[in-house]
């Protein structure tokens, strides 16, 4: 199994891509090892702030002690942005668009590449690109009923909503009964008061908790 298709089966198996960006690194580096520790093996760092690549950076080195966790980079709008973070080590790529050049950058890097899709166009030009899981964005405009709608005419595709996922079960519920494959949440679980204060072990709690609520949900 190739690093791409492993990634993915890791988001199957996870039913979560946590995301978040802080402009400390120890903080980022902190996060991600209460996420690691809850059992998480997949996360997106945002690519929203001038730290982002430093921390970025870090995280990787930080990362080679944490077997098994896959990091990747979201808000990835340009070719330019995509090499840069390949370069630094990003094991995927995250866009909020159909961004064409960074499907280019990803292709050519045999990088796993996941674009924000809106839109049943979107989805069948993903499709058509040859990628095989779409983050459906922004999810609180969509909702789990535009899933159901476009499910029966994408059988292959998986799904991943982002923004308007909370960490309840009857959100959570829907989402996965309409048939998402996965979810990807920020601040409902990384909240801007965990991040200030450095709450890690209640993150890990949070998270560990989320997890083994998508695990009964999907079972």
């Amino acid at each position: 199994m190739d690093k791409r298709s492993s990634i993915i089966s890791t988001l199957v198996e996870q039913g979560l891509m946590p995301l978040y960006y802080n402009a400390d690194e120890q903080k980022s580096v902190q996060l991600m090892h209460a996420l690691y520790e809850a059992g998480i093996r997949l996360i997106e760092y945002t690519n929203r702030g001038e730290a982002a690549l430093a921390n970025f950076t870090a995280m990787k080195k930080a990362a080679e002690t944490l077997p098994g966790l896959y990091l990747g980079v979201g808000t990835i709008k340009t070719d330019s942005a995509a090499q840069t973070f390949i370069d630094a080590g990003a094991d995927f790529l995250i866009s909020p668009a159909l961004a064409e050049e960074v499907y280019e950058a990803a292709y050519t890097n045999k990088v796993l590449w996941i674009p924000g899709c809106m839109t049943p166009t979107e989805i069948l030009k993903a499709e058509q690109f040859g990628v095989g899981l779409v983050k459906l964005f922004p999810g609180n405009v969509l909702g789990p009923s535009f899933v159901q709608a476009v499910k029966e005419l994408f059988p292959q595709m998986k799904f991943m909503p982002t923004g308007g996922v909370d960490t309840s079960v009857e959100n959570l519920s829907a989402w996965f009964k309409a048939g998402v494959t996965a979810v990807g949440m920020g601040s409902k679980l990384i909240s801007k008061e965990v991040m200030e204060a450095g709450s890690y072990s209640a993150l890990q709690e949070q998270a560990a908790n989320l997890l083994a609520t998508i695990q009964s949900i999907k079972n």
